[in-house]
């Protein structure tokens, strides 16, 4: 079995980005990302009320890290400490080495390659530290930009679940894509 272990934290850099621990004074951009339209269309999560939420978001976060469950970094650009996004790696099943990726990013800062970026980080941490064998997505159907994102990292995609998902009064549907560490991937299963 894989054994996971998440302390202490380590920081992700990358040619624009710090890749960086999620902390208290972060609430305020942690509210924003959890509570704005254009990024919560398709998280199908409910979103946060005031900073307080968001404060106990970021304890889930610290929790996780803590306990070995899951990891998530705030985004920033090189030249500021502001968040403008977070990704993260959780539901560890260790017995598989496979975990799951989740990121949002401010819209001001969407179509920028930023986020393609800061995924390919969290991949190679995955893959190279974490030992992983596979990484999945689970993604709202309508959302085409994280589709394309993914499939520029290499993810296909492996199911389509029809209404699996129950979510303010509706069932939803899911699409989960993978990808299989590159370093260890079969060629004649491509």
């Amino acid at each position: 079995m894989l054994e996971i272990e998440l302390n202490p934290f380590t920081y992700l850099h990358t040619e624009r980005l710090l890749l960086r621990e999620v902390q208290e004074t972060d609430a305020p951009e942690i509210f924003i990302f959890r509570s704005d339209d254009r990024i919560m269309q398709y998280l199908d999560r409910e979103k946060l009320n005031s900073e307080t939420e968001a404060l106990e978001f970021i304890g889930k976060y610290k929790k996780a890290i803590h306990e070995n469950e899951g990891i998530n970094w705030g985004i920033c650009l090189k030249d500021s400490d502001k968040l403008i996004g977070t990704i993260g790696l959780w539901r560890f099943i260790k017995a598989n080495h496979r975990a799951e990726i989740g990121y949002s990013l401010h819209p001001d800062f969407w179509n920028k390659g930023l986020m393609r970026e800061a995924m390919q980080a969290v991949l190679d941490y995955g893959f190279q530290t974490l030992k992983l064998h596979s990484i999945e997505a689970n993604i709202n159907p309508k959302n085409e930009a994280s589709r394309k994102l993914l499939e520029k990292h290499g993810f296909v995609q492996e199911a389509y679940f029809r209404e699996d998902y129950y979510f303010q009064g509706k069932f939803l549907d899911s699409v989960i894509l993978s990808l299989i560490d590159p370093a260890t991937r079969n060629p004649s299963k491509l």
